[in-house]
């Protein structure tokens, strides 16, 4: 519930910064933009000083029975000179920028780093920091709004930390950097950062092994990316010698035309290669076992690549996106950066997944499937991939441990508190 209320109060809140970019540059908003200026140019204080100044406006109307209206002119009087004054306070020399994180995990804290230099002689003792309006999942944890002081000619950093709980690419609009003046009732002409992108990626499942039928097969032209490991192995070429190279593959015919240490390339044909099919059918899960499937995903992922196997992940929709890892490489990220982007499908259409994995069975030595369910279509998918020889492992996210037959239930509540899993 929690989560839709965030969402409906974003409704009209453009996703990306260039669709809120493209909303700006209309002619509505530039003139309202320019009508709002002085309002700007006020502080948080001095508005709210502002807000307080019409209220009491109110109340003096009658000016022949109170003397209420002295302090409300003599208010607005303050706030008036206040606005004149913030043409000399301009950061004139300054320059701002941001610094993100490439990927963020879900629910975790994010440090966004706001940097102030200054080459001018001026100093700026007090420079706040005003933060755009966050996305739906977005909240900041502690002060959003940092007052720092920025000597001359130095530089001046601030640290503002951020949760989202929502996968996916992020984008975040420009924060702004403005000279308070004294009495801090207004503020000076406002700078601004870059925009900020960044991707939201899955927590991944503490899993600690997963036991996969042992099988290799053959891929025709080798791995390029993949370290040499095994026995089959075709002779690719030569190369120059390079510091670590065994001195058994030394060449010397080729030592001898080139003049220079030469060794044999060898190109690996053989190889474990284990698809991960992550089944993201919404119509038969909630969000909360859509979100641990793909968190178990991720953790099989990271226990698979840590050993010697090739992983090609596979996610079934509309279209199968897939994504060929090498062998201990850190493909962790590139798995994360597609797991962040999974979207829900209404249903599990088993031909037609199927169909659109046949073109990959035939290099794969076994299948690892992550069901949010388990039917009778769901098992007849296993059984045809198993008729095609290709081994197979059911891990089901559902509520309760259980192991039946071939298929392994994963307690959602296991992957959300990071237990160790063996699977």
């Amino acid at each position: 519930m929690k989560v839709d209320l965030a969402r409906l109060n974003h409704i009209f809140v453009p996703a990306t910064s260039s669709d809120r970019d493209r909303i700006r540059n209309t002619r509505l908003a530039r003139r309202l933009s320019r009508t709002l200026t002085l309002f700007a140019r006020l502080s948080r204080e001095g508005r709210v000083l502002l807000a307080m100044t019409c209220i009491a406006g109110i109340f003096s109307a009658d000016l022949g029975g109170t003397q209420t209206h002295v302090l409300v002119f003599a208010t607005a009087s303050l706030l008036v000179a206040a606005l004149l004054f913030t043409p000399g306070y301009r950061l004139s020399g300054v320059t701002a920028q941001i610094t993100v994180p490439r990927r963020v995990t879900v629910g975790q804290e994010v440090a966004i780093t706001l940097t102030l230099h200054d080459e001018g002689k001026t100093e700026h003792p007090t420079v706040r920091w005003e933060p755009p309006l966050l996305p739906w999942d977005g909240s900041f944890s502690g002060r959003a709004s940092p007052v720092v002081r920025l000597p001359a000619g130095g530089q001046s950093s601030a640290v503002i930390r951020a949760r989202f709980i929502a996968r996916g690419q992020h984008h975040l609009d420009p924060f702004r950097a403005a000279a308070l003046l004294p009495l801090r009732l207004s503020q000076g002409r406002a700078l601004r950062t870059e925009s900020a992108r960044f991707i939201v990626v899955p927590k991944v499942a503490s899993v600690l092994s997963v036991t996969t039928p042992i099988n290799r097969r053959h891929q025709p032209g080798g791995v390029a990316r993949a370290s040499r490991t095994g026995d089959a192995t075709d002779l690719l070429g030569v190369r120059p010698y390079r510091p670590g190279d065994s001195m058994r593959d030394l060449h010397a015919r080729s030592w001898a035309r080139h003049g220079s240490p030469m060794v044999r390339e060898y190109q690996e044909e053989y190889f474990t290669r284990i698809g991960i099919v992550l089944d993201t059918d919404a119509a038969v899960a909630s969000a909360a076992h859509l979100e641990g499937a793909i968190s178990l995903c991720a953790g099989v992922i990271s226990s698979l690549c840590r050993g010697e196997a090739l992983v090609d992940v596979l996610i079934a929709g509309q279209h199968v996106s897939q994504l060929a890892l090498g062998r201990s490489l850190g493909a962790l990220d590139q798995a994360l950066d597609l797991l962040a982007v999974v979207q829900p499908e209404p249903g599990f259409a088993r031909e037609r997944l199927s169909a659109q994995l046949s073109p990959y069975l035939e290099r794969l030595s076994s299948i690892v499937f992550i069901a949010v369910a388990w039917d009778d279509s769901r098992a007849a998918f296993v059984a045809s991939l198993r008729a095609r020889r290709v081994g197979s492992v059911v891990f089901i996210v559902g509520d309760e441990a259980a192991r039946t037959g071939d298929t392994t239930t994963v307690p959602l509540a296991a992957i959300a508190r990071g237990e160790a899993l063996l699977l």
